[in-house]
């Protein structure tokens, strides 16, 4: 039975990749920083784990205890929506901990056991942001363009081992906690100086008719972890999709 570990189950993407593996008779080993058994079905192939991203000795604590893992989902990450004046530096580089360090750290931690086993696959949750250039998004487009270029990078020196590395790319979300979670750790001061610029920011993200569900996204993960000939990146949603198309990445 194959194994998967995915990061960042406890609603929105993370948790509909989980069950959506889960149903496609997977093993899944879902993890979020605090483990709730509500709304999740009993069913012995389904393990919930905690772990934080952000703590070294968790991620080899939840590695260890996984076992043998024939592919990993990097979901963890935070959002940021402000300018950068608004943005505090201890902030950003929280931010950058989570989504880039964080997803480093679980990628290392899992490299060795699939080197032994002759093969896996890694898939990184990035973002349609990276697509284009959207306001408000300076900081958070960063990190997630960091995690691109990390992946894109990182699927060189793994292929030899016959490790494969994937993107997927989400659009916009609203009816996940994402958004709530950004404003709740990241914090949304917007300098009064911009006040004017983000309302009318805000507006125009609000105002996009296409939005990326979260079925969408386990569909792109699933595609990554089980198609050898899937792209480097995958967008997921039909707004991720829009944006891919305008940049000449998507048919």
């Amino acid at each position: 039975m194959p194994r998967i570990l995915i990061t960042g189950t406890s609603s929105g993407f993370g948790r509909a990749t989980a069950l959506h593996f889960l149903d496609r008779g997977w093993e899944v080993l879902a993890t979020m920083r605090s483990p709730s058994a509500d709304g999740w079905p009993a069913d012995p192939r389904l393990r919930l784990m905690a772990l934080d991203v952000t703590e070294p000795d968790g991620i080899a604590a939840a590695v260890a205890a996984a076992g043998p893992l024939d592919a990993l989902v990097n979901n963890a990450g935070v959002g940021m929506l402000n300018v950068l004046e608004g943005a505090e530096i201890d902030r950003a580089r929280a931010l950058f901990d989570i989504n880039v360090l964080g997803t480093m750290a679980m990628t290392r931690a899992v490299m060795p056991g699939m080197r032994a086993a002759g093969g896996g696959v890694i898939v990184n949750i990035s973002s349609a942001v990276t697509l284009t250039a959207l306001p408000a998004l300076s900081v958070y487009s960063a990190s997630k363009a960091a995690v691109n270029a990390f992946t894109e990078s990182l699927a060189l020196e793994a292929a030899p081992f016959g490790i494969r590395l994937r993107l997927v790319l989400p659009g916009s979300a609203p009816d996940t906690a994402f958004g709530r979670n950004a404003v709740a750790r990241m914090g949304m001061e917007i300098p009064e100086s911009h006040a004017s610029f983000m309302q009318d920011s805000l507006r125009t993200l609000r105002a996009a008719p296409e939005r990326t569900l979260p079925q969408d996204v386990a569909l792109a993960v699933w595609r990554a972890v089980t198609d050898d000939r899937a792209p480097m990146r995958l967008p997921a949603g039909a707004d991720a999709l829009a944006l891919a198309r305008a940049a000449g990445l998507a048919a």
